[in-house]
């Protein structure tokens, strides 16, 4: 259950920090010209997304998922909103005692 945790919230971080910087950090960018905010969440975001990786790849190798739902809920941390959605369902599962 520890390593489910761990995935859950690093699932909440990457994705916020993913949507932080598809709705604010971009536009701010590329419409304002304000570098500042990109600058910032961007590294950030990139760092989540590796502790994601680990964290969602121990979780797989714990649990047995299949290659196919690995590979699937590694990528859920590159499209925003997914990340919640892979979370949830992960979640679901690993309790009902599924196999993902």
């Amino acid at each position: 259950m520890g390593a489910l945790t761990r995935f859950r919230v690093i699932a909440y971080v990457t994705g916020v920090c993913l949507l932080i910087l598809v709705l604010v950090a971009m536009p701010l960018r590329y419409l304002a010209g304000h570098d500042l905010v990109m600058a910032v969440i961007g590294p950030v975001h990139g760092f989540a997304y590796m502790v994601y990786l680990v964290l969602a790849f121990d979780l797989a190798m714990k649990c047995r998922w299949s290659l196919k739902g690995t590979v699937l809920v590694l990528l859920a941390g590159t499209i925003p909103f997914v990340s919640f959605v892979a979370e949830r369902k992960v979640t679901t599962r690993l309790k009902a005692g599924q196999r993902i």
